[in-house]
């Protein structure tokens, strides 16, 4: 397998797959492919990892793209305005991610949800307590909005991000959810009640732009807001 990333900040991704070569991707973000790949929408990884995905506001369903008789091409491309970032992880390696994030993969990876074990999390998480787990061996892509961000963070070291804006982390990196202090920050500071906060050691990617804060610029604008 082969990759292209194309674009600056509306970024789509090009895969280059040999004969028999398979790539799930998220529903709905299907761009293009050459005459030979074949698609096919399933359950993967069995029904009861479906019914959690669909339960988390995900779809039911993922797609499979495969390359039949020669090797062939395939386009994705997230839904909003952006940047794709690629990851290779080893056998039983693993990142979180936020449950929105994820754009396809190899077929070696695996994807299921997982849920903030602190109710504080669970109640105030922004983009909401549930998270996906992305494990390896294999290569998969991520669609973060705005432009991406990477801190590394030493063992210890912390770092608060708002709530819409931590995208993706290692799994040594500890996420928790921190309430703003200070009156005139809660109620006059406009960012919100609580922050995520990210604790070394391992690599955090942020988004610069929260799909929430996007959200509510649009709003006014929508037909019957006017």
């Amino acid at each position: 397998m082969k990759h292209k990333i194309i674009g600056t900040t509306m970024q789509h991704l090009i895969i280059e797959l040999d004969q028999d070569e398979e790539m799930w991707a998220e529903t709905g973000k299907f761009l293009f492919s050459s005459g030979n790949i074949r698609m096919d929408t399933k359950m993967k990884g069995g029904f009861w990892k479906s019914i959690k995905r669909k339960l988390s506001g995900e779809s039911f369903f993922m797609a499979k793209f495969i390359a039949e008789g020669s090797s062939g091409t395939v386009g994705f491309a997230p839904s909003v305005p952006g940047t794709i970032l690629a990851r290779t992880l080893g056998e039983g390696e693993y990142m979180i991610a936020e449950k929105d994030a994820y754009l396809c993969s190899e077929s070696s990876v695996t994807l299921e949800m997982t849920f903030q074990k602190k109710f504080g999390s669970a109640l105030f998480g922004g983009e909401g307590f549930i998270l996906q787990k992305i494990t390896g061996p294999g290569t998969f892509f991520i669609a973060v909005a705005g432009e991406l961000i990477e801190v590394d963070l030493k063992a210890g070291e912390i770092l608060k991000v708002d709530t819409g804006s931590a995208v993706m982390w290692d799994s040594t990196v500890e996420y928790s959810i921190q309430r703003v202090k200070g009156v005139k920050n809660i109620f006059f500071g406009g960012e919100g009640l609580f922050l995520v906060q990210l604790t070394g050691p391992g690599k955090a990617i942020l988004q610069s732009m929260s799909l929430i804060d996007l959200a509510k610029s649009i709003a006014p604008y929508m037909p019957g807001k006017q």
